[in-house]
């Protein structure tokens, strides 16, 4: 498959961009959505694209921002979700606002996305819906259960409508980023000098991204596990 119409939501300069200009290169319209518009302005303008403003979490918002880009580029065929939110502290000290609203990002807001976008690809005849995930998708650590929470909601979700959509030619995948994204922009995010691609290349995913994208539907997956080589699991 390859998208005449991408939107990443959750987009900034990290595994999103990566992806974002490998869909570019391929020839798709490439819509970036975060929070804050001067997120992806610059981004965006290279690509020739355009940034939006959404709050996943919020149904309103996710409906405008379908409606937007439906008006600016057509109706997307491929979808990523990649937004998450995170509290984190002891458990019973955790605020349950500041779990509430983790949890509106990380899961609900990804059915928002998903469900507005098997209501354009199901009459359109097919596309992709992919979502990143993360350790916590398969295990949940210590001081981190409403992460924990919304990445275990996030994973049934892929699931689920694989197992619905897929047969109406629409793959659906779900990604387990198992380890730290290298983040040059983020001293804290670069791994150490004596330890060599011990953290993911933001590139390198956005590759097996595209590379899953890409699938003969005869043999497609519906989940993908990428950790760096030294990586325990």
């Amino acid at each position: 498959m390859k998208p005449k119409t991408a939107l990443i939501v959750g987009a900034g300069a990290g595994l999103s961009a990566s992806v974002a200009r490998l869909l570019a290169a391929q020839g798709a319209k490439v819509a970036l959505a975060a929070r804050s518009l001067e997120t992806n302005s610059a981004l965006a303008e290279t690509l020739d694209g355009r940034a939006y403003r959404c709050d996943a979490g919020e149904r309103e918002e996710v409906e405008a921002l379908f409606a937007a880009v439906d008006e600016d580029f057509g109706a997307p065929d491929f979808v990523l979700y990649n937004s998450s939110a995170r509290a984190r502290g002891p458990f019973i000290e955790l605020d349950p606002t500041d779990v509430e609203k983790a949890l509106l990002i990380s899961a609900f807001g990804g059915f928002l996305v998903a469900q507005q976008a098997a209501k354009r690809m199901v009459p359109a005849g097919g596309g992709a819906i992919f979502f990143t995930g993360a350790s916590a998708s398969i295990k949940g650590y210590a001081q981190s259960a409403p992460f924990a929470m919304g990445k275990f909601a996030l994973r049934g979700l892929a699931q689920s409508i694989a197992r619905e959509l897929q047969p109406q030619n629409i793959h659906v995948a779900h990604f387990v980023i198992d380890g730290g994204i290298r983040n040059a922009a983020r001293p804290e995010r670069s791994e150490p000098a004596d330890q060599p691609d011990s953290m993911l290349d933001p590139d390198a995913i956005a590759e097996t991204y595209m590379a899953v994208l890409a699938q003969n539907r005869s043999a497609w997956s519906w989940e993908m596990e990428v950790r760096p080589w030294v990586e325990r699991f």
